[in-house]
C-alpha cells in the first residue's frame, strides 16, 4: 500500500472506531459500544503496526481532550473504569493484525485474529476495571464482579461482533487489494 492510502484507512479506522463509542448501550461501568468492531476491522485489514496506530490515534485524540471516548475525554478518563479497555484496542489489534498478516485472509483466519484480539482487549480491560473501581473510585469489588461487570455481559454480543467481522473482512480486504493492484 502507499503512504497516502495508508494514511486515510488509518485516519478512516481512528474515525469509525470514534463513531462506534457513540453508538453504545449504557451500562454501570463500561458501555457496550460498537468500538470493537472496528478495532477487529482495523487489525484486519491495516495489519499490525498501522492497526495499532489507527488505536493509538484514536486514543491520543481522547487523551488530549477531544471528546471521542463513550465519556468525553481528557487526560483524566486515565482513571475512568473503562480506560484498559483502551489500551486493549491497540494491544489488541496489534495481535490481530499479527495473526492475519501470517497467511491468506479468509474467514477462519479473520476469525482467530478477532477472538485472539477480544482476548487482549478483556486480558488488559478486566484487571484495570477492577483496580480502578476498587483503588480509585472505592467501589468494593470482586474480581469475580468484575469479570462479571466486565466480560460476561459483553461477551455474547463481542463473540456475534467477532463473526461478522470474519465473514466481511475477507470480501473487504480482497476488495482493497483489488484497488491496490
Amino acid at each position: 500500500m502507499n503512504k497516502t492510502r495508508n494514511m486515510i484507512l488509518v485516519a478512516l479506522f481512528t474515525a469509525l472506531t470514534a463513531i462506534g463509542a457513540f453508538i453504545k448501550i449504557p451500562l454501570p461501568f463500561v458501555p457496550i459500544t460498537l468500538q470493537v468492531i472496528f478495532v477487529f476491522m482495523a487489525g484486519l485489514i491495516l495489519g499490525k503496526k498501522l492497526g495499532a496506530l489507527s488505536q493509538i490515534l484514536y486514543v491520543g485524540l481522547g487523551l488530549i481532550g477531544i471528546p471521542v471516548f463513550t465519556q468525553g475525554g481528557g487526560p483524566g478518563y486515565i482513571l475512568k473504569p473503562s480506560f484498559g479497555y483502551l489500551i486493549g484496542f491497540i494491544v489488541g489489534a496489534y495481535v490481530i493484525g499479527l495473526i492475519i498478516e501470517k497467511g491468506e485472509v479468509n474467514f477462519t483466519r479473520s476469525l482467530i485474529g478477532s477472538l485472539c484480539g477480544l482476548i487482549v482487549i478483556y486480558a488488559l480491560g478486566v484487571p484495570y476495571l477492577y483496580i480502578i473501581l476498587n483503588r480509585v473510585m472505592g467501589v468494593d469489588i470482586s474480581f469475580l464482579g468484575a469479570l462479571k461487570s466486565g466480560m460476561l455481559v459483553f461477551l455474547p454480543g463481542d463473540l456475534l461482533k467477532s463473526l461478522i467481522v470474519a465473514y466481511l473482512v475477507p470480501n473487504i480486504h480482497s476488495r482493497l487489494k483489488y484497488f491496490q493492484d
